[in-house]
C-alpha cells in the first residue's frame, strides 16, 4: 500500500523560469537512468526476494525514487513557467508546449518516451543488486552533469539533495550486495578455476606475474614508470 504525502521529500524553489534547463531535467523524469526507471525497477525487482530485510530496501528506495520523481517534476513545472512559447526551447524536449500544455511529461531531454525496457530485472539478487549499484553510480552522473549546467541556487539545492540521496541508495544496495556475496548467481557459476585465469592480450609488455589466483593489480610499480616516461 502506498500513501501520498502532500508535504515533499525536500522544498523544490526557483530563481526564475527556464524553460530550456527544464528540457534538460526532462532526462531525471522520463530518461533512461531517471526516478521512474529506478523506481519501477526496484519495485518490480523486490517482488521475488526472500529475505525480509533486503525486500524493505528495494522497497523503501523504490519509493523513495517515486518521491525524488515527483521533486523533478515540480521543478520543471516551475522552471516551464507559465507562458506557452516553443521558442525558448531551442532544442531538446518541446512537446510540452505543443502537447500538454507545459505539463511534465514521461520523456527523456530528446522527446522520447519512457519504456519499461530502461527497466532491469532478472530475478536474480546479486545481478540485480550490480544492477542497481550501476543505476544509482549513472543517476548520480547526470545530476552532476545537470548541476554544472545551472547557476539558479534553488535548483542546484534541490539537485545536490537528489545526488546525495542517490549515493545513500549506492552504499545501501552495497552493503546489501555484501550480504549476499555466496548466493544466487555468485554461488552458481563463476566458482570453477577457470574463474581465476587471467589472459594477458595486451601487448606491450606482461604487467601481472602471478595473475592466477590473485586478481589483476593496477599498481605495479614498473606501469607506473612506464607511463611516467
Amino acid at each position: 500500500m502506498f500513501k501520498h504525502e502532500k508535504k515533499l521529500l525536500h522544498e523544490v524553489k526557483i530563481e526564475r523560469p527556464n524553460p530550456q534547463y527544464a528540457a534538460l531535467l526532462q532526462e531525471q523524469l522520463g530518461g533512461a537512468n531517471g526516478e521512474l526507471k529506478a523506481a519501477l525497477q526496484y519495485l518490480s525487482q523486490s517482488f521475488r526476494i526472500k529475505d525480509p530485510a533486503i525486500k524493505d530496501v528495494f522497497l523503501d528506495i523504490g519509493s523513495e525514487e517515486l518521491s525524488h520523481m515527483e521533486m523533478v517534476a515540480q521543478t520543471i513545472h516551475l522552471l516551464n513557467g507559465h507562458d506557452l512559447d516553443v521558442m525558448d526551447v531551442k532544442a531538446g524536449e518541446i512537446e510540452n508546449h505543443v502537447l500538454t500544455g507545459l505539463n511534465p511529461t514521461l520523456t527523456n531531454a530528446s522527446g522520447a518516451p519512457f519504456t519499461a525496457n530502461y527497466v532491469n530485472v532478472t530475478g536474480d539478487i546479486a545481478a540485480d543488486l550490480l544492477s542497481n549499484i550501476a543505476a544509482e553510480q549513472r543517476a548520480k552522473v547526470v545530476y552532476e552533469y545537470l548541476y554544472r549546467q545551472i547557476k539558479d541556487k534553488h535548483v542546484r539545492n534541490t539537485i545536490d539533495f537528489l545526488l546525495n540521496r542517490e549515493e545513500a541508495h549506492n552504499a545501501l544496495f552495497r552493503e546489501a550486495l555484501n550480504k549476499v556475496q555466496d548466493t544466487a548467481s555468485n554461488r552458481d557459476f563463476g566458482v570453477t578455476e577457470d574463474s581465476k585465469l587471467y589472459f594477458d592480450l595486451s601487448t606491450p609488455g606482461r604487467y601481472f606475474e602471478n595473475p592466477n589466483p590473485a586478481p589483476p593489480s593496477f599498481d605495479d610499480p614498473r606501469r607506473s614508470s612506464e607511463l611516467e616516461h
